[in-house]
């Protein structure tokens, strides 16, 4: 256990991070989940948005690699196009 006044408040933040991060990254998944499954084009090309909006928040912070990300928004794109 830490013994610093420090250590413990970055134990504490440190959870508060990895809480949000976890529930960010679990949304967005379940976001392309609702895409790839999605067989109306107007339907998907709505959501599409949002979703490259949340791939690139994720990026941002470095919850995924920006390699990851646009990978991603690639595949999902062409995805919605071929509908």
């Amino acid at each position: 256990m830490a013994n610093h006044k420090s250590a413990l408040k970055r134990i504490r933040s440190n959870d508060k991070k990895r809480v949000l991060n976890r529930y960010q990254h679990k949304t967005t998944r379940n976001a392309i989940k609702a895409i790839r499954i999605a067989t109306d084009k107007t339907d998907a090309a709505s959501k599409l948005a949002g979703v490259i909006s949340m791939i690139d928040r994720l990026a941002k912070k470095n919850i995924i690699h920006d390699n990851k990300a646009s990978n991603l928004k690639s595949k999902l794109t062409k995805h919605v196009a071929k509908l």
